[in-house]
């Protein structure tokens, strides 16, 4: 039977999986895979498994468990081996890789942050930085079928968010790197400008929360700062 993969860890990681259960419907039976070195917490893999609330928090609950013991290599939502046999056989090819990772996450967690900028704000600080788009724009509102100028400063704002945007990202995600030990850019959403993960030693988490409400602060309200964590650290493995 296919065997589903939560985690990996050192051999010698307390194994505290009492009072939980694995993904699937009924819910699996949590075991263990061990080598010499390594172990992987796993069970079997139900047939047809989606991302349904119930399975993501099963397996967030699991990585959740072992993180608190000590470092484990958390795997993605939906990872599924041939068998036992052959995951017990990747922990034996692999076991320097995965040992040399689970040191540099030992004592340490991922957070995560999020920048939104509001949009009218930002319109507002393009329009009185630029007398080009303040022109454009004065220009389409007394001639509103003027349609090639209304392309044209649609261009140029949306050139301005952009430049303005990546700006302030670089400065932001600079200020809060010097809190943390290692940074992992993720792509924007679509509301945030800025999306950036950092690997903080636990014994600094405070201080890394500090440094981030800080920045928010300087910032000021027309820019919204979303801190998430601690998290399994999916952007280190």
């Amino acid at each position: 039977m296919p065997t589903y993969i939560y985690a990996i860890t050192a051999a010698d990681h307390p194994l505290r999986l009492d009072g939980l259960s694995g993904v699937g419907e009924p819910a699996s039976d949590l075991r263990t895979v061990m080598t010499d070195t390594l172990g992987a917490v796993v069970s079997d893999a139900p047939d047809g498994l989606r991302a349904k609330r119930r399975d993501l928090v099963a397996h967030q609950s699991v990585l959740e468990r072992l993180m608190a013991d000590g470092a484990a290599l958390p795997m993605r939502f939906g990872l599924v081996g041939p068998d036992d046999e052959q995951v017990r056989a990747a922990l034996d090819q692999g076991k320097d890789g995965y040992t040399a990772r689970l040191s540099e996450l030992d004592g340490r967690l991922e957070y995560n942050v999020k920048v939104a900028r509001d949009e009218e704000s930002l319109l507002r600080e393009i329009l009185m930085g630029s007398p080009e788009a303040r022109q454009l724009s004065e220009y389409t509102r007394q001639n509103p079928g003027a349609q090639d100028r209304k392309m044209a400063l649609g261009e140029l704002v949306s050139h301005e968010v952009q430049a303005r945007q990546e700006a302030v990202g670089r400065e932001v995600a600079s200020a809060l790197a010097s809190a943390a030990e290692r940074t992992s850019e993720g792509e924007p959403t679509n509301t945030h400008f800025l999306n950036v993960s950092y690997l903080v030693p636990r014994d600094k988490a405070s201080a890394f929360s500090q440094a981030v409400h800080e920045e928010a602060e300087r910032r000021g309200d027309d820019y919204a700062f979303s801190l998430n964590g601690p998290l399994p650290p999916y952007s280190f493995v």
